[in-house]
């Protein structure tokens, strides 16, 4: 069933629903004794795995069994914020089968960092650079369990995704639509128009990127479509350039340490020290290759420059230079390091209405539903390489017909998965990057 399961959800295309789109069949494994699905949803304005808990709970119950039988778990977790476990009528420790206990987390930033997550639900910390197996955890998104529901009882590939759409906006909403589906499509029947001086972001305001809204796709990773003020702390720290943030950093960083102080990882014992890495991004001295290398266990949660620098410095953002070099040399941490949660943890969290009023973003927490009128999309765009892996690759020519789940795009050798159409149409455009479909 273990290896069945795999080849399912391999040829299904299913990968992270939320995150860099890692393969979700290469994290099965055996000898694994917790499955812990993640519906913290730790973004502000997202309401996307809410909504599909309330509309589809049985689904996504029947999906986390099907994983649990697979790989023989003794026992699997459905973690939510409380603010979601009151919506949903759920208690902590509520048994929704015989397979799934709900373990309420606090409504604190960031819940859904994998690592914070499985020490907030069992209270074991994974050391630094290793993975959820090594404590015996394996962590999935909620998409990512229905999608496997998908494939094992209605044998779909991946064609489809929810997502948030809010911010700025009239009605916000939770939507389905084909991936692929190009965003100034779904705005257009939404009667979404966005103006000069707002952004669009794919993601949450923590996390998420600034997009261009004429020629940005929706992708399998893709959670949410959020219409910003420019004016928003949200958009503003995405909008400066690296080189103002290096300078910013070599001339006004005082290395007053409140960045390490108030980082979730540092606190549950990482050998993290934004502080000491944003002098070392900024200077030429000779220092520990640890210190280096320990920029690739950071999560780019953002709470050491929303948070706690007082001096305009985006820490993660240099960190996040220092790991694309790190990546460029196929260098991480590799220290064996047992850490120990801070006895200061508790008192150091962030509520989650403190980080919407950081953000600027509280003004657009509304109440939020399932979007079911027809959105029209008579073109899509998928992507070979939405994944992490090696590019998918295509099957189809241009000016053949397709229906929507066909198979496109095959997976290559190694860490890969396939693409299925996501609308009926013909092939308009076919190369080693993308495929286009028109009805």
């Amino acid at each position: 069933m273990f290896s069945q399961l795999r080849e399912k959800m391999r040829q299904a295309g299913i990968v992270g629903a939320g995150g860099a789109g890692f393969p979700s069949y290469a994290k099965l494994t055996e000898d694994i004794d917790t499955l812990i699905i993640n519906g913290a949803e730790c973004e502000p304005l997202l309401y996307t795995d809410y909504i599909i808990m309330r509309e589809q709970m049985p689904k996504v119950c029947q999906g986390i069994k099907e994983i649990a039988d697979a790989i023989g778990v003794k026992r699997a977790f459905l973690s939510i914020k409380a603010h979601t476990a009151k919506k949903l009528s759920l208690s902590d420790g509520e048994k929704l089968s015989d397979d799934v206990t709900v373990r309420v987390l606090p409504d604190v930033y960031p819940m859904g960092d994998e690592i914070i997550l499985i020490y907030q639900t069992i209270g074991k910390v994974v050391a630094p650079g290793k993975l959820p197996s090594s404590v015996g955890v394996i962590v999935y998104n909620l998409e990512t369990v229905l999608n496997t529901y998908n494939v094992v009882f209605e044998n779909r590939g991946v064609t489809e995704k929810t997502l948030t759409v809010g911010g700025d906006i009239e009605t916000p909403c939770v939507i389905k639509v084909p991936l692929g589906a190009r965003v100034s499509d779904i705005f257009s029947s939404l009667g979404i128009k966005v103006d000069e001086d707002h952004s669009v972001l794919d993601g949450g305001p923590s996390m998420g990127a600034i997009i261009n809204p004429n020629t940005a796709i929706v992708k399998k990773t893709t959670k949410a479509l959020l219409v910003l003020p420019n004016t928003s702390e949200a958009i503003k720290s995405k909008s400066i350039t690296m080189d103002v943030q290096l300078k910013r950093a070599s001339s006004a960083c005082c290395q007053c340490t409140r960045c390490t102080d108030m980082c979730p990882r540092a606190l549950l014992g990482y050998p993290l020290e934004p502080h000491r890495l944003v002098r070392v991004a900024t200077s030429s001295e000779v220092i520990d290759p640890s210190l280096f290398t320990s920029a690739s266990i950071c999560s780019s949660c953002g709470i050491c420059t929303t948070a706690a620098c007082s001096q305009g410095i985006s820490p993660k953002d240099v960190i996040l230079k220092l790991k694309s070099e790190l990546a460029k040399n196929k260098l991480r941490f590799s220290e064996n390091v047992n850490p120990v949660p801070s006895p200061q943890r508790d008192y150091r969290l962030i509520p989650s209405e403190r980080w919407k009023t950081l953000l600027d973003v509280s003004a657009f927490d509304k109440e939020i539903e399932l979007y079911t009128k027809n959105i029209e999309i008579n073109r899509v765009e998928i992507p070979m390489q939405s994944h992490i892996g090696a590019p998918s690759v295509p099957k189809v020519k241009v000016g053949d017909k397709v229906v929507c789940g066909d198979m496109i795009a095959d997976a290559f050798d190694g860490l890969s998965v396939p693409q299925y159409a996501s609308i009926d149409g013909r092939v308009t455009f076919v190369d080693n990057t993308r495929i286009l479909i028109e009805k």
